[in-house]
């Protein structure tokens, strides 16, 4: 994998909220009362049927990389547990096909071009169970307005908890996670949220923020309710 040589020039994220959004939890209440209906598009299924194939009969730990952009997170993923199988999901296509240059020769890992809202409900109609899901660096969408954009505030945020496993997301926006926090502790999960260590980067966007003198900071969630987080 190829470091990251650019200037530190990312910018800070900019809102206009003060705290976590007040409507948050009307929002998540609404959706748990209501069908998010959203057609299932084509190519998210035939990557959701060539992920399955490649599966095939596993019973081993199973890890989801949601949101992978161009997969150094997956391959990272796939080296630390190399007894699971690691699956990396991007709608880019054009970030899919950049993962070859990350891409090691363990061969446990898989990355494929899918709209993760049609995936997650995919596999939570397959009754997947994950061991881990990672969400790292989503796109904040820090405009007040834009809540309902961010994954927490997405009517298919509860199909991605169904998956189950410990849940690990990544933000340079700590009010992201701390919203993240109270939407998980709002269904009865615990969750902590730390600060990101000076540890070798997960991603290009870590690595970015890094060497911008940003913090990073993670969130860790046992989905499975009442159960202590290993760690903590």
């Amino acid at each position: 994998m190829q470091p990251y040589t650019g200037a530190g020039n990312s910018r800070t994220v900019e809102t206009n909220q003060t705290g976590v959004h007040e409507d948050l939890l009307a929002i998540v209440e609404k959706y748990r009362h209501t069908q998010f209906k959203k057609p299932i598009q084509v190519h998210t299924q035939q990557a959701f049927n060539a992920v399955a194939e490649w599966l095939g009969g596993w019973t081993g730990p199973v890890i989801l990389d949601s949101c992978c952009g161009v997969g150094e997170s997956t391959t990272r993923i796939a080296q630390a547990y190399p007894d699971a199988k690691v699956i990396g999901v991007d709608k880019s296509d054009l970030r899919v096909g950049k993962h070859s240059h990350y891409e090691q020769s363990n061969n446990n890992s898989i990355v494929v071009r899918a709209d993760v809202i049609d995936f997650w409900r995919l596999a939570q109609a397959a009754q997947w169970q994950l061991t881990q899901h990672y969400m790292l660096y989503p796109n904040p969408y820090p405009k007040k307005m834009q809540v309902q954009k961010r994954w927490h505030g997405h009517p298919v945020f509860a199909s991605a908890l169904d998956l189950g496993g410990e849940l690990i997301q990544r933000s340079n926006w700590l009010l992201y996670l701390q919203e993240a926090k109270t939407v998980l502790e709002y269904y009865g999960y615990r969750a902590e949220i730390t600060p990101v260590s000076d540890e070798e980067a997960f991603t290009p966007f870590e690595r970015k923020y890094q060497a911008s003198g940003q913090d990073c900071w993670e969130l860790r969630a046992n989905l499975h309710k009442n159960i202590a987080i290993q760690g903590f």
